[in-house]
């Protein structure tokens, strides 16, 4: 009986290794933000349910179609080559059947929400799906990734008031830059690998020292749009106050990593960039309960 319980949970480990699902920390406090803004506050608890169930899902599904997709890849990357499916931890069918449960979660959680959100589910997960293929054949495959994960807020915002407007598009965006950057820096540590497979990334285009100079530029446009989003949204000083802190966390991201030493790329990559998403949402909510008091 031990036994057949210890497997089941070895069996559960490798399904959130195989999608990182640590990671949802990026996008997921960005969504959060979201939904706190265009309610004013907290959503009511149907609607932050089912927010929360459609950002898992999502992710999860998209994370598992990209495991699928790049595991021919990922077998032959030393880094990565203990993942999952390359080992056989997890099959390709359980992945799949992972996939498909999870993407008909994600549906069916934007249906409850609301028609609109429906209605954009399908062209969503078409978005996520299809960032799996683009370092096969372009170098800007950083922003396509900002872009899936930027869709977050935008969908949290739906969830809630039903309708697309400039102020979760501006978070959005600000996301888009934010993930395009660290990204970027993610991608210096597979440039040799990346080279010799034929994939594609502003590392190899452009070169290690290059990019990062790249990355540092995006991380200054999503300071940018994520001040026009407070802006927009009308939030206040200590919002603002807190998009200095995350400046600071970006400034001492960029100084953990240069072209001649990579070695803090995953404490670049994880931990400060978890930090930032984590800081998003307490400032904001930090800002609309002193609106409210």
């Amino acid at each position: 009986m031990a036994s057949r319980e210890g497997s089941r949970l070895s069996r559960v480990r490798a399904y959130l290794e195989l999608v990182k699902f640590q990671h949802t920390v990026f996008a997921l406090p960005f969504a959060l933000t979201a939904a706190l803004v265009s309610a004013g506050g907290l959503p009511d608890t149907a609607t932050l349910g089912w927010i929360l169930l459609a950002m898992v899902s999502a992710r999860t599904a998209a994370m598992g179609f990209n495991r699928i997709v790049d595991r021919h890849f990922d077998a032959l990357n030393p880094r990565t080559a203990q993942r999952e499916l390359p080992t056989g931890r997890v099959t390709v069918v359980q992945a799949a059947l992972l996939v498909m449960i999870t993407s008909a979660l994600f549906v069916y959680a934007a249906h409850r929400l609301n028609q609109v959100a429906f209605r954009l589910s399908v062209p969503t997960l078409l978005v996520l799906f299809g960032y799996s293929f683009c370092k096969r054949f372009t170098s800007l495959s950083h922003f396509v990734l900002g872009f899936a994960l930027g869709l977050a807020p935008i969908g949290a915002w739906v969830a809630v008031r039903g309708a697309v407007e400039l102020t979760p598009v501006l978070l959005g965006a600000s996301v888009l830059f934010w993930v395009a950057g660290f990204d970027v820096i993610y991608a210096t540590l597979d440039a040799e690998f990346d080279a010799q497979a034929g994939l594609h990334s502003l590392v190899q285009r452009f070169g290690v020292e290059r990019a990062l100079a790249a990355a540092r530029r995006c991380h200054m446009g999503f300071i940018v749009l994520l001040m026009a989003f407070g802006f927009q949204g009308e939030l206040g000083t200590a919002f603002y106050l807190g998009v200095v802190v995350i400046a600071l966390f970006l400034r001492f991201e960029h100084r953990l990593v240069s072209a001649t030493d990579l070695r803090k790329v995953n404490t670049a990559f994880f931990t400060v960039n978890g930090a930032i998403s984590l800081a998003v949402l307490v400032t904001v909510a930090f800002d609309l309960s002193l609106r409210r008091n």
